[in-house]
């Protein structure tokens, strides 16, 4: 049996007015996915428990099996994972996005989609200005990662208590994008420490020689760094020991990249596979087929429908769900039909409106099809076919187990 999991990152939405009242999956042109539905079933998946925020770091982690009660501690840390970062007892992680904030508003919590070089050159300078005498900043370190995506690790040591524990609160920057930042800065144990951070940022970047270039060529200057996502190390049981099956992740995100080194998946990187808009679809679709060989499970996580949401582009959004199904999910189901006994899955992690630019706490649609699934009613893979179906997981991470056909 081979299994192959699609992941497009944020597809479901709310009806468009200027969609004529659908939404961009029921407007989107995807036959690939239709054909799957036909010979499929549907339904909804809650992979956002209201008790936790309704992020890609808990509901990728629900969608993968994975009980977020149990084994979620933060996103940094998977992100962490994903640069092959241990966190040891008493580490923590705190996500660090550079960000541009105007008149206390989140303007752009990607600063303008700053790029990597950039980013680690600011990041430079605001790890110049931490106190080396100073027992707590003495032992924080700024790592780069990819654009705006970058960490701030802190190593305890035995004569030091955290300054952070499982209180510790933040708020994701592109949950806020559009709004004041007032009432968002962290809160709890250790948001002293991460406020007087984020404030020292912007006092370093002001007059940054990387901002003054960014200015002079009609960008959006980084104004600060933005803390949140702390976490301190988690501890995810491998998939293999769980289902049976060896994975493997394709993916241009650090959190997915981080969350498949957690759970023993080895990772295909794809030139061209960007994160965003741009990426090369048809390259990662040809990774994937490739895999197919080797793994007995293939994932592919696709992120440009969220950013085409966070950016509020309806029309963005279809073209990257047309891209996906012509480029990654008829290739692959061509070859899972050539092969043998198969199981596909198709579902985004969590929804991202373009009305709100922000992911919220709703059902997500997933379709399951192939070997011994019984196929059900359904013609289309949409939120409103998928809700007509009537099958629903209250617990998202009760899925999987419909994907993974039991050995005994």
């Amino acid at each position: 049996m081979k299994y192959v999991i699609v992941i497009p990152d944020g597809c479901a939405d709310e009806p468009i007015e200027a969609l004529g009242g659908r939404t961009p999956l029921e407007a989107a042109n995807v036959p690939a996915m239709d054909q799957l539905a036909q010979t499929g079933k549907l339904g909804l998946a809650n992979n956002t428990p209201d008790h936790f925020p309704a992020g890609s770091e808990v509901a990728n982690l629900c969608l993968l099996g994975y009980d977020p009660d149990r084994y979620f501690t933060g996103r940094a840390p998977l992100e962490a994972a994903a640069q092959s970062i241990t966190l040891e007892q008493g580490d923590w992680a705190v996500r660090c996005n550079l960000v541009t904030i105007e008149d206390q508003t989140m303007i752009d919590f990607t600063a303008d989609h700053v790029t990597t070089e950039e980013a680690t050159e600011l990041l430079d300078s605001l790890q110049a200005e931490l106190q080396s005498n100073h027992a707590i900043e003495s032992r924080l370190s700024f790592v780069p990662g990819v654009s705006y995506r970058n960490l701030l690790i802190y190593r305890g040591h035995e004569s030091l208590e955290a300054p952070f524990s499982k209180d510790t609160r933040s708020t994701a920057p592109h949950d806020i994008t559009d709004l004041p930042v007032g009432n968002d800065f962290p809160r709890g144990p250790g948001s002293d420490l991460l406020v007087r951070l984020m404030n020292r940022s912007a006092e370093v970047f002001a007059n940054h020689r990387v901002n003054q270039k960014r200015i002079e060529a009609g960008k959006r200057p980084v104004t600060s760094v933005w803390l949140w996502g702390v976490g301190d190390a988690p501890e995810l049981p491998s998939f293999e020991s769980r289902h049976g099956v060896r994975g493997v992740m394709i993916t241009a995100v650090d959190l997915l990249r981080g969350i498949a080194a957690l759970v023993g998946w080895p990772r295909i990187e794809v030139e061209g596979a960007t994160g965003y808009l741009d990426t090369d679809y048809a390259a990662k679709g040809r990774a994937a087929v490739e895999a197919l060989k080797t793994y007995d499970l293939v994932c592919v996580h696709i992120e440009a429908p969220d950013e085409a949401s966070h950016e509020g582009r309806h029309d963005a959004k279809i073209e990257a769900l047309e891209q996906i199904d012509r480029h990654i999910v008829a290739p692959l189901a061509e070859a899972l039909f050539a092969q043998g006994d198969y199981r596909i899955l198709i579902t985004p992690d969590h929804p991202t409106y373009c009305r709100t630019k922000k992911h919220t706490h709703a059902m997500v649609p997933w379709l399951i099809s192939g070997t011994r699934i019984d196929p059900d009613s359904q013609t289309r893979y949409d939120e409103k076919a998928a809700e007509s179906s009537g099958e629903c997981f209250a617990n998202g991470w009760e899925l999987m187990d419909q994907l993974i056909e039991s050995k005994t």
